[in-house]
């Protein structure tokens, strides 16, 4: 349906995600898709019943390369928050061809280290185009402090590398 946000929750327990969908105050009737990267079978199937994947689950070198591989062999987009770049190399290497032919999409890093400069990026070039007729040639961007630090996805990643 042309124009609609279909969306499902995905997890190894549907007990889990049916606390996590409770949680967040998702409608009860959010599907759930029950599947585990050490289950393949399952990852085909869910890769199958939508046009793109969104995924959390870290580190991606253990985790991600049968995910990628059910995308590209059903055609879907997968989009991911990794921050691995050796392993994103490698599965742009082993995937590239059969997604060309399939029609995927694989998209890294879609996660702090990009989104924040991505959204920035898109305001001053809205601005720029509002003000001065056409978008800034270049731009740059800094990050002076944060606060926090490494998510125990992040610890896990750095640790697996």
């Amino acid at each position: 349906q042309q124009g609609v946000t279909r969306w499902a929750m995905a997890g190894r327990s549907r007990a889990k995600l049916e606390e996590v969908r409770d949680l967040i105050g998702a409608p009860a009737d959010t599907p759930l898709v029950v599947a585990d990267a050490d289950d393949p079978a399952s990852l085909k199937a869910m890769a199958e019943s939508t046009g793109v994947v969104l995924t959390t689950v870290g580190p991606y070198q253990l985790y991600g390369a049968p995910l990628i591989a059910a995308c590209v062999a059903a055609g879907t987009a997968y989009v991911d928050l990794c921050g691995e770049p050796a392993w994103m190399r490698h599965m742009i290497d082993a995937h590239h061809a059969e997604a060309q032919r399939t029609g995927a999409r694989i998209v890294f890093s879609c996660g702090f280290d990009s989104i924040p400069f991505d959204l920035g990026v898109l305001t001053l070039q809205e601005c720029a185009r509002a003000k001065y007729g056409h978008p800034a040639p270049r731009v740059k961007g800094r990050v002076r402090a944060m606060q926090g630090g490494f998510s125990g996805g992040t610890a896990a990643s750095l640790k697996a590398t």
